[in-house]
């Protein structure tokens, strides 16, 4: 199964429809499987004296609270209906994270069949339970939680309906940029083994490296931000890849996938022609007459266009010529 890439937009709209259809076309141009964009209503999410997250100061130049800068970017229900047909239009999956209660019921209204679980919400009890009501493919990040923690929102979602096999844990850290040396790529794998789960990465490091290096370390969905332009205003753009960087890490996951195998140690195709010429054969390290026995003294490896190959050395050591051989003639029994 093909890795799922889901190229999250997120807010990076700035609250413009038209933005956000460029950003549909971005995904889709750049082969990713799904566009993620982010479902809520100002009001019910937070109260208006709650504060940014300091990343959402320093990235936006502009301190206000969470409120006023969410509430530029909302998108309505008419956006929304607009945005499922485009992707639609454009055969890529519409994604959306919701936030609250109503946008929980806005998508579902929409037929959304694939739910993102924000790290936010890791343990958020009754907004846990909503999803989990659903049965459908859940993908849950965990960034900010430990091991027993995860361990509750997981036993929290199965427990509520939700099977299993539509589980998808993944790995997250929400610092916005991750430093290199938080990301800690084996927790990945820490958590496929601790609760026998499909797993993935959320990833918020700069450059495409780190979603390659999960993929190959066994990542089943990657989520990363992007956006049209790193320098536009607001809170998730200096740490969003652009359009071209979003292709190139298609590209190398999609290479990653292929060059990942079945895992079975055997000659591939591709190199089966060069054993002719690259592997050593057996041949006369000096004249040979035919009657006489084939010692170390006589004999030697080279590559050549005849002769034994090297791993028959120890059964024709002992045998004897049966024909003159010229030196450097390949060796036959």
């Amino acid at each position: 199964m093909s890795v799922f890439i889901i190229a999250e937009a997120g807010v990076n709209h700035n609250g413009s429809l038209t933005m956000a259809k460029q950003l549909v076309d971005a995904a889709k141009e750049a082969g990713a499987d799904a566009v993620k964009f982010q479902t809520f209503k100002a009001a019910n999410l937070v109260t208006k004296e709650a504060e940014q997250a300091s990343y959402q100061t320093e990235n936006t130049g502009v301190k206000e609270s969470q409120f006023d800068m969410l509430k530029r970017l909302e998108l309505d229900e008419a956006a929304h209906l607009e945005l499922v047909d485009y992707c639609k239009q454009k055969q890529i999956e519409f994604m959306s994270t919701a936030f609250d209660d109503d946008s929980i019921q806005l998508l579902h209204s929409l037929g959304m069949q694939r739910w993102k679980i924000p790290s936010g919400e890791l343990l958020s009890i009754p907004y846990l339970r909503k999803i989990a009501a659903f049965n459908q493919q859940t993908i849950l990040s965990t960034g900010m939680g430990n091991l027993s923690e995860v361990g509750l929102a997981i036993q929290t979602l199965l427990e509520a309906g939700l099977e299993k096999s539509n589980l998808i844990v993944l790995h997250a850290n929400t610092a916005y940029p991750t430093p290199y040396a938080d990301v800690n790529l084996r927790a990945m794998q820490t958590l496929a083994g601790e609760f026998q789960v499909s797993t993935g990465l959320s990833d918020h490091s700069l450059g495409i490296e780190v979603p390659i290096a999960a993929v190959a370390l066994g990542a089943s969905v990657i989520e990363k931000h992007f956006t049209l332009d790193k320098t536009l205003p607001g809170p998730d753009h200096k740490a969003s890849l652009e359009p071209h960087e979003l292709n190139a890490m298609v590209q190398a996951i999609r290479h990653i996938e292929v060059a990942l195998g079945s895992g079975q140690k055997v000659a591939s195709a591709s190199e089966s022609a060069n054993k002719s010429v690259a592997r050593k054969r057996i041949v006369a390290l000096q004249p040979i007459q035919k009657g006489q026995v084939f010692t170390e003294q006589n004999l030697t490896l080279k590559r050549s266009a005849s002769g034994l190959y090297a791993e028959r050395w120890d059964s024709a050591i002992g045998q004897t010529a049966c024909q003159d051989f010229a030196t450097g003639e390949g060796i036959i029994l």
